[in-house]
């Protein structure tokens, strides 16, 4: 029991010495050339983004006139055939044959 209370004492008394760094800060620290190319990455990227916005809403903008130019001309196409269905039903009777639908004589 005495060695240990001995050994706690001898342990406590004995001064350790503060760590001293080894590596000097100054030296592994990135200083203002890291913090201009980190500067510029993400002005690099803000402007990347600020084009990447731009480009979709232009796209959104073609594909809202294309769509709309689209419906337009199928409006158009269904005009023509109801046009065309109202000018004749029975195109046989058109090209003077008479009436294609008329059952044979005889």
């Amino acid at each position: 029991m005495q060695h240990a209370i001995v050994a706690l004492l001898s342990a406590a008394t004995t001064p350790t010495p503060t760590p001293t760094p080894a590596v000097d800060p100054n030296l592994v620290s990135p200083g203002v050339v890291g913090f201009l190319f980190t500067a510029l990455i993400a002005i690099a990227v803000i402007f990347l983004i600020w084009d990447m916005m731009r480009r979709i809403r232009r796209g959104r903008v073609r594909a809202d006139i294309q769509e709309q130019l689209d419906a337009e001309e199928q409006a158009a196409r269904a005009t023509e055939a109801t046009e065309v269905d109202d000018q004749s039903i029975d195109p046989a009777a058109d090209e003077g044959r008479g009436d294609a639908a008329a059952p044979p004589k005889g």
